[in-house]
């Protein structure tokens, strides 16, 4: 026997009714995955089981020969020379493997490690003051929940997440938690300046006018994501985050010393190590489909870890499901008769709706809306 169950993201999925009990039970105690923890779990819950990923292993510890590259961005504005020699790191980056670490980014350090403590201090707050936040209604300006794919993927992450919409319709400081509503409006607006200079990078890197990907609305909306990983008693069984690619144009991620970060790359997982002081900045989907394919949104993961909890904060340059009913596609400027579009006009709202409603299975969205 099944169960229907249609999500508020829309769709109907079918559910083992076992599986959707013990989903309920873990849903209905408000507390995610830091709940289970206060209580001493020592076996974590079948609904947190995941497959062995056995298609891909990954690369040993220690390997020099892939490194994500880290890119200085103190001499962007030194001389022509060397925003060049930046811009060619951006480009060789974004095509071979779709992530960069930034270093000397303009946002300070107190800041990061402002913004990493105030995420701390929300989930370790008393679990009846989260609560009263804990909801799956994505139009408010502050969502805290455990898993948004929750009815739609084949095994729950290890991990709670708060969203906040922070542009181009910021919220009201009210609306947000007392422990980081500071921090959070504070690095929305480092980050804001910061996206809109990768852009110009990035336009420059396609050969365009600097302006480009920023005048076509690529910085029209920032959506910030605080992740919570808690240390896992068996993080063998499941994954903080599964295999996935981001359903953004650009993303801004910031993540604290413990580690877990893996990109896929030639089918071998690669870590990205933390680099203290910097950011690491990903691809994602809508600019791969904007650039038809010529910039790279790569699929990765975040494995689950003895020791934690782990902290990050990424920020998605998109407007989500609050998005216009503005069209996406390739751009005319790239495309050629040896290069034609490879995928159909979309809106941002419309692409993050397949998205979430496919939940993190670890197939990419983009296949969806290809030509």
């Amino acid at each position: 026997m099944e169960v229907s169950i249609t999500e508020e993201l829309g769709g109907t999925l079918k559910l083992n009714p076992v599986r959707l009990r013990e989903i309920k039970v873990f849903e209905d105690t408000k507390a995610g995955v830091k709940g289970l923890i206060d209580e001493g779990v020592r076996k974590i819950p079948r609904i947190f089981h995941h497959p062995p990923d056995d298609f891909v292993k990954a690369l040993k510890l220690g390997n020099t020969e892939h490194i994500i590259p880290v890119i200085n961005l103190a001499e962007v504005g030194k001389d022509l020379s060397s925003r060049q020699e930046i811009i060619g790191r951006i480009r060789e980056a974004s095509e071979k493997w779709g992530f960069f670490q930034v270093v000397n980014h303009g946002i300070p350090v107190t800041v990061l490690e402002d913004l990493k403590n105030g995420v701390r201090r929300f989930y370790e707050q008393d679990t009846e003051v989260k609560k009263k936040l804990y909801t799956r209604d994505q139009m408010r300006p502050f969502v805290y929940n455990s898993n948004f794919h929750i009815y739609s993927s084949q095994a729950l992450n290890w991990r709670d997440t708060f969203v906040c919409y922070l542009v181009p319709n910021p919220p009201k400081t009210e609306d947000l938690p007392v422990v980081c509503r500071d921090i959070l409006l504070e690095y929305g607006n480092y980050v804001m300046k910061l996206g809109i200079s990768l852009f110009e990078l990035l336009s420059e890197a396609l050969g365009l006018q600097p302006h480009h990907l920023k005048d076509i609305g690529c910085a029209e909306g920032l959506i910030s994501l605080g992740h919570y990983y808690p240390a896992c008693p068996e993080p063998e069984l499941t994954m903080g985050t599964t295999k996935h690619s981001d359903n953004c144009f650009l993303t801004v991620l910031l993540q604290d010393h413990i580690g877990g970060l893996q990109v896929l790359y030639q089918n071998m997982w690669i870590d990205i190590p933390p680099v203290p002081g910097a950011l690491v900045v990903n691809i994602g989907d809508l600019l791969q489909l904007i650039t038809n394919d010529r910039f790279k949104s790569v699929e990765h993961r975040v494995v689950a870890n003895l020791v934690g909890p782990r902290i990050s904060v990424a920020c998605f340059f998109s407007e989500g499901i609050k998005s216009s009913l503005k069209l996406y596609g390739p751009i005319k400027e790239l495309l050629s008769e040896d290069n034609p579009p490879k995928y159909r006009e979309i809106t941002v709202a419309e692409y993050v709706h397949y998205f979430d409603g496919k939940g993190l299975d670890g197939t990419s969205a983009l296949q969806h809306f290809r030509i």
